[in-house]
């Protein structure tokens, strides 16, 4: 089969519902229950939310848990290039053929009834799921926790909650209270949860939910600990210290991220050759991704060519600090970034990096901020910025003046997505 079996189907689940967000699990259990509930016959769940670190930290664990021999089921989201990178069975991205067959499945089952892309490609991935032989299935979820279509295991066998902080308010609240209340949803009865960095008022939330359904908290600052010292991770909880090299993830929120990582594994009983597999071997395209071949690496000349997805005040603070560890160079950005979000939240921390942006309309994506209006609030945050009409102008346009320049493409996991594509 080619690609187009599986979009063709994909493209027809695009229409079954009138928002693509619809935060209910009414529709999902109706086709669990039509396909004789996949959600029961997996793995060991486990279960991450949060608003930023979800991706890194499954990335790590998945390192861990496959460096000792396990099987790893993964489910994530957004793709970035394609669809089957959502879905990865015992280690492998699903085969187009096999991810045809079960959309058409899960279709049929659904026998037209309305149900949002996202709910039912999540079953369509626990079914596929439920029939691979595997070891552990990573769940990451996709907007909150309480209501997201991955929240159906009732008992997965660890959940994981990372740092929480102001997106998607429209969905999820406009207090970090009730957004942490929405990631909590994920909490079950007697299921350790490992928790990540949080502010003090999210983690009452966390904590009180957690007390209320008897769930062994695993938080950090309390259980366990870790930081950076002379070039090396250092994690230690009620089990002992584990001094590792730093995560080949670039940045002080992947030595967070690495440390809910490790804190996951040791609960789950591995050992430092894993914790040490997990901060090593991890693979997270899109975020701090030194781009390398490809034509726009070839236009780019001599500058560094970078990309990453973040999209949110907390992904720009930690951008920022994660920039400030790279060599020196001049800094340019080319940013994109979709009408929802925080924009001059997510420029305040770079504004004092970048030599200017150059602005970018997402495309194929309906929902970009036009680049006049990206233009516009870059410049309100104190920086120089002009408009492009591709990524390929603007960086064409940068190595042009600048030969030894350091490029980011940032601002969108959907532009991101974008240029992977083109520059594969």
């Amino acid at each position: 089969m080619t690609a187009q079996g599986s979009d063709i189907i994909l493209d027809r689940m695009m229409s079954l519902h009138p928002k693509v967000i619809d935060l209910v699990l009414d529709r999902v259990w109706r086709l669990l229950a039509a396909l004789d509930h996949p959600e029961r016959a997996l793995p060991p769940v486990i279960h991450i939310a949060g608003t930023n670190g979800k991706g890194s930290t499954q990335a790590m664990i998945r390192a861990g848990l496959e460096s000792a021999g396990k099987r790893v089921h993964a489910y994530t989201s957004p793709h970035l290039a394609r669809f089957h990178e959502r879905i990865r069975l015992a280690g492998d991205l699903i085969s187009e053929e096999a991810l045809t067959e079960i959309l058409d499945e899960c279709e049929r089952a659904n026998g037209g009834e309305g149900i949002t892309y996202f709910e039912i490609t999540t079953v369509a991935a626990l079914l596929a799921f439920a029939r691979t032989p595997a070891d552990y299935t990573l769940l990451e979820v996709g907007l909150g926790g309480r209501l997201d279509a991955t929240n159906v295991v009732e008992k997965p066998a660890l959940t994981i909650i990372t740092p929480v902080s102001i997106d998607h308010e429209q969905f999820l609240g406009n207090t970090i209270e009730a957004i942490a209340g929405e990631k909590a949803g994920i909490i079950k009865r007697g299921v350790p949860c490992v928790v990540g960095p949080q502010e003090d008022a999210a983690l009452d939330v966390i904590e009180a939910r957690a007390a209320r359904l008897g769930a062994p908290l695993l938080a950090y600052g309390q259980h366990w600990h870790v930081y950076e010292e002379r070039g090396r991770l250092v994690y230690q909880d009620e089990t002992g210290l584990l001094d590792l090299p730093l995560p080949n993830l670039i940045g002080a929120h992947q030595v967070m991220n690495a440390g809910a990582a490790i804190a996951a594994l040791r609960a789950l009983g591995f050992d430092e050759n894993a914790c040490e597999a997990a901060v090593t071997r991890a693979e997270w395209p899109a975020r701090m991704q030194r781009l390398r071949h490809g034509p726009l690496v070839d236009a780019a000349g001599r500058a560094e060519l970078w990309l990453d997805g973040g999209h949110n005040p907390a992904a720009g603070l930690a951008l920022a600090e994660a920039l400030g560890r790279l060599p020196e160079r001049p800094l340019h950005l080319i940013c994109g970034m979709l009408n929802t979000k925080d924009i001059a939240g997510y420029l305040r921390p770079l504004a004092a990096l970048a030599q200017d942006l150059h602005a970018v309309s997402i495309p194929n994506a309906p929902a970009t901020l036009p680049a006049a209006d990206t233009a516009a609030a870059a410049r309100a945050v104190g920086m120089q910025a002009v408009q492009a009409d591709s990524v390929a102008q603007a960086v064409a346009d940068i190595a042009a003046t600048a030969p030894n320049a350091r490029i980011l493409i940032c601002g969108s996991l959907y532009l991101a997505g974008e240029i992977l594509k083109e520059n594969g």
